[in-house]
C-alpha cells in the first residue's frame, strides 16, 4: 500500500513537472515571438527618427550658414566703417602732433632765448651788487658811518622836518582862525552872557512840610495808619515821620507827585478833618492846582522870553519842565536862560531872533516826559514838535543841540552854544565832591602820562590844565603838537560839561654870574 501511494506520489510530482516544463517552454516562445515583434517596431521607429535627424540637422545647417553669412557682412561693413573712422583719426592725431611738434620747437627757442637773457640779467646784477657794496663802502668810508646809521640818521632828520613844518602849519592856521573869529565870538559871548541873568534852583528828593504841633502826626497816620496809607496810594509819596519837631517829611523822584502830596497834606492840615474820603478829595483838589500851575508856569516862560504861538500843549509840557532838573540845574529855568542867550547871540550876529528864542526855549521839551516815555529827550522833543507842526529850524536845533546831527542852520549852532553856555558857567550845576575830584584826577594823569611832560595841574575847576614840560625833551614846534594830542585824550578818555583848555608851558632858564 505503502508502494501503491508512494508510486501515486511520485507520478503525480512527475505530472506536475511535466506540466511545468510544458507550460513554460509555451510561456518562453510566446515571449520571444512578442519580443520579436517588439524589436522590429523599435527598428522603425528608430529608422523613422534617424529619417527625421537627418531632415532637422540639414536644415539647421542652412539656417546657421545663412545667419553667419548675414552677420559675416554685417560684420564686415561695422569693420569698414570703424577703419574709415579710425583712419580719420590717426590724420587728426598726426596733424595735432605736427602743431605740437612746431610748439615744442617754439617753446625751446624761447627756453634757449630765456636762459641766455636769465644768464645775462644774473651778470647785470653781479655788477651791480658789487658796485652797490662799493658805493656803499665808499659813501661809509667818507661819512664815517654805517648804512643802518646813515638810514636812521635821514629819518630823523625827515621826522623832524615834517614834524616842524606840520606845527607850524597848525599854528598859523590856529592864529589865523584866531584872528578873525575870537575877537568876535567872545564880545558876543560876553555880551549875552552879562545881559542874561536868571536864579537858579536846586532841586531835591523832598519836601518838608511845617505842623502846627506834635499832635498832628498822630491823626495823619490815623487809626492803625489808615490815613497816611491813603495819602501814599493816592499820590504815589513816601511820608517820613520821624522825630523831627512839628514837621513831615514827603520824599519821591517825581516833583510832580511830591508837590500834590505836599499841597494836599496842607489843605488837610488846614480842614483839620483828616480821613480817608476827605484826603481823595483833597489830593484830587491838588492835583488841580498843580495842573493849572503847570500851564502858568509855562505860559509865564513863554512871555518872559517874548515867544508867542506855541501849541498849548508844549506850553503845558514847559510847565512841567519846572519839576525836572537836571544836574541840580532847573531845566524850565535853564531853558529860559537859552532861549535868552540864543536870541542876544541871533541879535549879534543879525539872525531871526524870534526863531532863535523859539529853538532855546523848545530845546529840551523832551525832558518833560523822558520819565514817562521810551527814549532819549532830543528823540521825544524832535517828536514833540513835529507832532505840534513846530519850523523846521526849530526842529532841527533841538535835534542837533547835542552834536547828534549837523545843524543845517546858524541858529542851530547858536543854540548849541547858548546850551553849553547855560550848562557850563561856574554854579550852573552840581556835581558831587567824589565826581569832581575824580575828573580832577584822571585829568592830571592823562597829562602826565606823555614823554616829555614834567608836571601838570588841573585848574578852575577842572576847566583848564596847565602842563609843564622838559625843555630839553620838548621844543617850541613840539608843544603845538602836544597840546593838540593831549586834547584829543582828554576828549576820548573823559566826559565833562562845557570845555578844558589845555595850556602847554615850556620854560628856558640861563643862569650866569658876573665876577
Amino acid at each position: 500500500m505503502l508502494e501503491i501511494i508512494i508510486t501515486i506520489v511520485v507520478s503525480v510530482a512527475v505530472t506536475a513537472v511535466v506540466t511545468a516544463f510544458i507550460v513554460l517552454n509555451h510561456y518562453k516562445k510566446t515571449t520571444e515571438a512578442t519580443i520579436g515583434n517588439a524589436q522590429d517596431q523599435a527598428r522603425e521607429i528608430i529608422d523613422e527618427a534617424l529619417k527625421t535627424a537627418e531632415s532637422k540637422k540639414r536644415e539647421s545647417l542652412l539656417e546657421v550658414k545663412e545667419e553667419s553669412i548675414r552677420t559675416k557682412n554685417e560684420l564686415d561693413k561695422e569693420i569698414k566703417e570703424r577703419r574709415a573712422e579710425v583712419q580719420r583719426s590717426e590724420r587728426r592725431i598726426q596733424q595735432k602732433e605736427e602743431n605740437i611738434d612746431k610748439k615744442t620747437e617754439a617753446l625751446e627757442r624761447r627756453e634757449t632765448n630765456l636762459a641766455a637773457k636769465e644768464e645775462a640779467l644774473n651778470k647785470i646784477k653781479v655788477e651791480v651788487s658789487k658796485l652797490n657794496e662799493q658805493r656803499v663802502q665808499e659813501l661809509e668810508r667818507i661819512s664815517g658811518l654805517t648804512s643802518e646809521q646813515a638810514k636812521d640818521y635821514l629819518l630823523k632828520i625827515v621826522e623832524d622836518e615834517v614834524k616842524h613844518e606840520t606845527a607850524v602849519i597848525i599854528k598859523e592856521m590856529e592864529s589865523r582862525a584866531k584872528e578873525e573869529a575870537d575877537k568876535k565870538a567872545r564880545e558876543y559871548v560876553v555880551s549875552a552872557i552879562q545881559r542874561c541873568a536868571a536864579d537858579h534852583v536846586s532841586e531835591t528828593t523832598i519836601s518838608v512840610v511845617q505842623l502846627p504841633n506834635d499832635e498832628m502826626k498822630g491823626r495823619i497816620i490815623g487809626r492803625e495808619g489808615r490815613n497816611i496809607r491813603t495819602l501814599e496810594t493816592m499820590t504815589g509819596v513816601d511820608l517820613i515821620i520821624d522825630d523831627t519837631p512839628e514837621a513831615v517829611i514827603l520824599s519821591g523822584f517825581d516833583p510832580i507827585r511830591r508837590e500834590v502830596a505836599r499841597i494836599a497834606l496842607e489843605k488837610l492840615i488846614v480842614d483839620g478833618r483828616i480821613h480817608p474820603a476827605r484826603i481823595e478829595e483833597m489830593v484830587e483838589k491838588a492835583q488841580k492846582e498843580v495842573e493849572i500851575m503847570i500851564k502858568e508856569e509855562g505860559e509865564a516862560a513863554t512871555l518872559e522870553v517874548g515867544v508867542h504861538g506855541i501849541h498849548p500843549e508844549l506850553v503845558r509840557l514847559l510847565g512841567k519842565m519846572k519839576f525836572r532838573t537836571s544836574y541840580g540845574q532847573n531845566a524850565l529855568k535853564h531853558s529860559i536862560e537859552v532861549a535868552q542867550l540864543s536870541g542876544l547871540l541871533a541879535a549879534e550876529l543879525g539872525l531871526d531872533v524870534r526863531i532863535a528864542k523859539r529853538a532855546g526855549l523848545l530845546h529840551d521839551i523832551g525832558k518833560s516826559v523822558d520819565h514817562e516815555m521810551e527814549g532819549s529827550h532830543i528823540q521825544l522833543g524832535v517828536e514833540l514838535c513835529r507832532r505840534y507842526k513846530e519850523n523846521a529850524t526849530v526842529i532841527n536845533a533841538v535835534e542837533s543841540h547835542h552834536g547828534d546831527v549837523e545843524p543845517t542852520s546858524l541858529i542851530s549852532c547858536i543854540v548849541q552854544a547858548a546850551d553849553t553856555i547855560s550848562a557850563a558857567r561856574p554854579g550852573a550845576r552840581r556835581e558831587t565832591l567824589e565826581t569832581y575830584t575824580s575828573r580832577l584826577t584822571k585829568l592830571e594823569e592823562i597829562t602826565n602820562n606823555f614823554k616829555g611832560v614834567d608836571k601838570s595841574f588841573a585848574i578852575q575847576a577842572g576847566r583848564e590844565v596847565r602842563v609843564m614840560v622838559v625843555p630839553e625833551q620838548i621844543t617850541d614846534t613840539d608843544m603845538v603838537l602836544l597840546a593838540r594830542d593831549i586834547s584829543k585824550q582828554i576828549e576820548a578818555e573823559l566826559e565833562y560839561p562845557g570845555q578844558i583848555k589845555v595850556n602847554v608851558i615850556r620854560e628856558s632858564r640861563v643862569i650866569d654870574y658876573a665876577k
